[in-house]
């Protein structure tokens, strides 16, 4: 079974640096989320209700999905309902996953669509 590698754009991980002095266990959380999500998806191919795609980006070579089952566990007593959403772009044939954007419900509503598309246009 091939492993999934990981890389992330500058937003993502920025937010991200952001997010981790908030929310503390957010580096751990994500590293969970990549066994207990990710990879359950799309290499084991287990659909627990925790990754949707966003349609109206997922093309041929790569597809945008959206995680909304995060556990983080500095927000005690909120389980996979912590509020945080990862976006990230999956390229099948290469077993590769991409972080574009990550956020916390409470500070944001909806993904940032004009940063999915620029990601895309300048990844193709």
């Amino acid at each position: 079974m091939k492993e999934i590698s990981y890389e992330s754009i500058t937003k993502f991980q920025l937010e991200f640096k952001k997010l981790e002095k908030k929310f503390r266990t957010l580096s751990d959380d994500l590293e969970m989320a990549k066994k207990a999500a990710i990879e359950l998806f799309h290499i084991k191919k287990l659909n627990n209700q925790s990754v949707f795609p966003i349609p109206s980006f997922c093309l041929e070579t790569v597809l945008v999905y959206k995680l909304k089952k995060f556990a983080c566990r500095a927000l005690k007593g909120k389980g996979n309902k912590s509020g945080i959403r990862i976006i990230y772009a999956f390229y099948p044939a290469e077993n590769r996953v991409v972080f574009i954007e990550i956020y916390y419900k409470a500070d944001k509503e909806n993904e940032n669509y004009e940063r999915i598309r620029e990601y895309l246009k300048n990844k193709s």
